[in-house]
């Protein structure tokens, strides 16, 4: 979306001419619109009071900042050139295929109910959640909805004072100095990572240290450096934290190390779903020469945040944390059409420098975050697609490659395996309950156990006999226990 500030012309309605197109979130927009039409629809979001130059056209080196509320994308709203003393209006201008702005209030009031029972909407309605993940989080509630989907917030609460330890304890000497180094080159046109001693780039060194302390064994990598950068536009630097260690772990584990091998292992998969969805490509490919690893480690290791415009590399982050690894293959799969679909491209792309250069020069128009996405969301590609080729693919690599081979058990398909994990885990983990003691008590009165009567060898007339009492006076009668119970009478 764009936010453009214009002078009122005195009777309450925005002057028609010379608007000021401002930065909104971030986003460097520099514009002078001339001769504005507006049966385009807008919103006026705000109106405020300002004392400046006389009208005309707008200054470039004056820049005043204006204390403006926050908004709905999370940045405010800086005016380049002002006017006389006067009402600014600041209107919402829809981009081209911009949802409006009543439906964006619609989806982050969906987005608001969800979150406030993220258990029970995981549990029962994740589809919804995938669904809302692929129109796109309202950027006002991405940094209440990332750490929820990759599960980030259970991190942090399962282990609470870690990263305060880590971010106050020395790093290694030689992944800080690496680490210095590439501060200035991620995103070096942000306000926020201007300065070197501004809260960016101390945010992004703090994070980068600190998981290098974390994991000491997979140390820093390049590639890290964008992906906490896009973090750290939204969330405070625990969060950030958190989130990049469940990137690096849990959706894309051994991408990061100092073998990257799981980076081979999808180049592999990749070039083999291009022979199967795109053959015409494929062989175009094999012919100039140009592999998968002179392309594919830029786009998914950094996540696509230095390869496409910014907001449709939201939309690719929204639908990553929901639905994992299997975006980017379709994401890659989709610019790979785009560059070299058609024959006459590929006719135009002789060599591997032409087409390496095609790549990355597909028209902008065509990345615009709405079609874009739609055509992502369409490749006939599935978890199980994906899973079956990296079997396949790994059994192939695990007869030519002597290096360590990647694990792809480790890696969780989405926002929903990831949930399922963690609850198990919790299940686990929490304290056995306590088991109930069975106390017996003794009986008041005591009485001696009946002893059964012993009969063995014994005749039953000798039995009553005896149960009567005494022996009766006179002579014994004679005993008959010569005689078998049979010929016994009675």
């Amino acid at each position: 979306m764009r936010i453009v500030c214009v002078p009122d012309l005195g009777d309450g309605h925005p002057a028609p001419l010379q608007p000021v197109v401002t930065p909104f979130n971030f986003v460097p927009v520099s514009a002078h619109i001339r001769a504005l039409s507006f049966p385009i629809p807008m919103t006026i979001i705000d109106s405020f009071w300002v004392t400046g130059h006389p009208l005309g056209l707008p200054r470039e080196p004056q820049c005043q900042e204006l204390g403006l509320p926050e908004l709905s994308g999370g940045g405010r709203c800086g005016l380049r050139g002002t006017a006389t003393s006067t009402w600014i209006h600041v209107l919402w201008v829809p981009r081209p295929g911009h949802p409006p702005a009543d439906l964006i209030r619609q989806r982050e009031m969906k987005w608001v109910e969800m979150t406030s029972h993220w258990e029970k909407t995981m549990s029962r309605r994740y589809k919804k959640v995938k669904m809302q993940c692929r129109k796109g989080i309202p950027s006002a509630l991405r940094a209440r909805c990332w750490p929820l989907l990759c599960g980030a917030q259970v991190c942090q609460k399962n282990s609470p004072g870690t990263y305060q330890e880590l971010a106050e304890a020395p790093g290694d000497p030689q992944w800080m100095e690496t680490i210095g180094r590439d501060l200035h080159r991620q995103f070096p046109l942000h306000e926020m990572f201007v300065s070197p001693q501004g809260h960016g780039q101390q945010g992004l060194l703090q994070v980068l240290k600190a998981y290098t302390l974390y994991r000491p064994e997979q140390g820093y990598c390049q590639a890290q450096g964008p992906v906490a950068a896009v973090l750290l536009m939204y969330l405070p630097p625990e969060e950030a934290f958190w989130c990049l260690v469940q990137i690096c772990e849990v959706y894309l584990p051994g991408y990061y190390g100092p073998h990257m091998e799981a980076v081979r292992l999808d180049a592999e998969v990749f070039m083999a779903l291009l022979r199967r969805l795109l053959p015409r490509v494929h062989k175009h490919l094999q012919q100039v020469g140009v592999g998968p690893l002179l392309y594919l480690p830029e786009w998914f290791l950094c996540l696509f945040a230095r390869s496409l415009p910014f907001p449709t590399v939201l939309r690719i982050w929204d639908a990553f944390l929901s639905e994992g690894a299997k975006v980017l293959f379709r994401v890659g799969l989709t610019l790979v059409r785009l560059a070299l679909g058609t024959a006459e491209q590929r006719m135009a792309c002789p060599g591997l420098l032409e087409t390496l250069g095609a790549l990355r020069a597909i028209p902008p128009a065509q990345l615009q975050e709405e079609v874009f996405m739609s055509q992502v969301h369409s490749v006939a590609l599935s978890e199980r697609d994906l899973q079956r080729e990296t079997r396949v693919q790994l059994a192939q690599l695990s007869k030519s490659a002597p290096e360590p081979l990647p694990r792809p058990q480790a890696r969780l398909p989405g926002a929903q395996a990831i949930f399922e994990a963690q609850q198990l885990a919790g299940a686990r983990g929490s304290a056995r309950p306590e088991v109930p003691r069975i106390v017996v008590q003794p009986p008041e009165e005591t009485t001696p156990p009946r002893r059964k009567p012993q009969t063995r060898g014994k005749t039953f007339h000798g039995l009553l006999t005896r149960s009567r009492g005494p022996p009766m006076e006179g002579a014994p009668r004679p005993h008959r226990g010569s005689a078998s119970f049979l010929d016994t009478r009675f």
